[in-house]
């Protein structure tokens, strides 16, 4: 079973037309380089039919350690965790990208879509095979590649739960104050990041927070990761993190 969740502080406004999409194939080939879906994957793209929810509070982000977008958890039929939280496919190529077309080299984009296959590939044989998939993580790795959360997580999450109520409050400096708080505690939170950008400025609500702020921010990561690599058999090696955006 696939469960979707959309993490969106402005609620069903900011995610209808993406979890309920009205016509896939007007989508720019540009999102398909992005998200990494090779031709035959995307022939497959519908209209969900699984569920899809919407967090506005981020509480599936913060109970399982997510800080950024897509990423996955591989749960069996037990309530058994088998993969912890990873990103889903993607990789620091995006970081090629032109800032203002959001175009990418050729070879960053067919980087990406053999990345994804791999993932998905992964996920079809877990499905066929449950526990004795080759990509089920053993329980002492499982342990290595999760952890708990520092005190500075722990406040993050805390001013970022009272900014977003403040801010669905109409108090609106208030909010920021606590959302600002919350991306300093927790710098490596894009979630967070991202919504204290859209939150401020209504008309982005819906739309890729790709503001000059977000580019200063990514390019400020140097040679740390946007996002970590997926340790998966078959998985490409890792892209280098300082392939970042230029221009903007």
């Amino acid at each position: 079973m696939v469960v979707a969740v959309a993490f969106d502080s402005a609620g069903e406004a900011a995610v209808r037309d993406f979890v309920r999409p009205t016509d896939l194939a007007a989508l720019p080939p540009v999102i398909r380089d992005i998200m990494g879906w090779e031709e035959k994957l995307w022939e497959r793209a519908g209209t969900p039919t699984y569920p899809c929810l919407i967090d506005r509070d981020h509480v599936v982000a913060e109970l399982y350690g997510m800080v950024n977008v897509p990423s996955s958890v591989w749960i069996d039929e037990n309530g058994r965790m088998v993969r912890p939280p990873e990103s889903a496919g993607s990789s620091d190529n995006f970081r090629t990208m032109d800032p203002v077309t959001f175009s990418m080299p050729a070879d960053a984009a067919e980087d990406g879509k053999r990345r994804r296959k791999v993932y998905v590939d992964a996920l079809r044989d877990w499905i066929e095979n449950g526990a004795k998939s080759r990509h089920v993580v053993a329980e002492a790795e499982l342990l290595r590649r999760t952890r708990g959360f520092s005190d500075d997580e722990a406040l993050a999450a805390a001013h970022f739960r009272l900014g977003t109520y403040l801010h669905r409050h109409g108090k609106a400096e208030a909010a920021k104050r606590h959302l600002d708080e919350a991306v300093r505690l927790r710098p490596d939170s894009w979630n967070f990041r991202r919504q204290e950008i859209v939150l401020r400025d209504p008309a982005l609500t819906g739309q890729f927070a790709a503001t000059p702020e977000y580019w200063e921010a990514l390019q400020a990561l140097g040679d740390r990761y946007y996002y970590p690599p997926v340790e998966m058999e078959g998985m490409p090696d890792p892209v280098h993190p300082n392939q970042r955006a230029t221009g903007g």
